[in-house]
């Protein structure tokens, strides 16, 4: 993927997921990512760009000042971070950094892929817009970020079907807006078209109508761009 992606390839990846009809990308706000948004802009791109914290930086309210100036629409709170603080039993610490976010004046997010970091932030109602929900719960077992461990996590990470049901009826229980991540399980599920196309309707039958699914993209074999996004609409059409 590193060979793939050079900034070339980056930017005509951007433009084709415009042209497709996708108007929003979700990224991590680390400067290797805030150098493509900005050479994507200065060739005409107006992609809104959902920014994750980068849990790596020294200093993360530092960082999540520099991804507001940056020109990010949102800033959510790094998924394996939150789990981690919560399996040791630290998530309130979470707040501050929500907070943080809050001052920016941007929507506020909070990442996680445990059902119950959702079902615990509705009980103490925090202050945050919207949820970016793992349908897999990868923090059964504590676990750190491959980017911020510089450790490969794949061998490691289990995705277990039976987890997307208790993720989905979280989701549909919260009001706010939840962003549905790894739904094809990291690329395990792409045996086919058929397949992924199954996949989205599933997660589209089974999450509220002001949700939305986040998909990554390797568009080196075949033209994922337009086939997700032909995809998303006809099962979008008919629903």
């Amino acid at each position: 993927m590193k060979e793939y992606f050079t900034d070339e390839n980056v930017l005509k990846t951007l433009k084709k997921c415009e042209q497709s009809g996708i108007n929003a990308i979700q990224a991590r706000g680390d400067y290797i990512v805030m150098n493509w948004i900005e050479l994507h802009r200065r060739q005409g791109g107006f992609l809104h760009w959902i920014a994750q914290t980068a849990s790596e930086m020294h200093d993360v309210f530092q960082n999540i000042r520099v991804i507001s100036a940056s020109g990010a629409i949102t800033i959510y709170h790094h998924g394996t971070k939150t789990d981690r603080l919560w399996n040791e039993r630290k998530i309130d610490s979470v707040k501050e950094y929500l907070k943080s976010i809050r001052d920016t004046g941007l929507l506020v997010g909070l990442g996680t892929h445990i059902p119950e970091v959702v079902q615990y932030a509705e009980e103490k109602n925090w202050d945050v817009d919207f949820y970016m929900t793992c349908i897999y719960n990868l923090s059964r077992t504590p676990r750190e970020s491959s980017i911020v461990s510089g450790v490969s996590g794949y061998e490691q990470e289990k995705f277990i079907d039976s987890n997307r049901e208790k993720m989905l009826e979280t989701i549909r229980k919260t009001n706010k807006t939840c962003l549905t991540f790894k739904i094809l399980g990291a690329g395990r599920k792409c045996e086919s078209q058929r397949e992924v196309e199954s996949t989205f309707q599933y997660i589209f039958n089974n999450i509220k109508p002001t949700d939305a699914i986040v998909v990554g993209m390797f568009p080196k074999y075949s033209d994922q761009i337009q086939l997700n996004a032909a995809s998303v609409r006809k099962i979008l059409e008919e629903k």
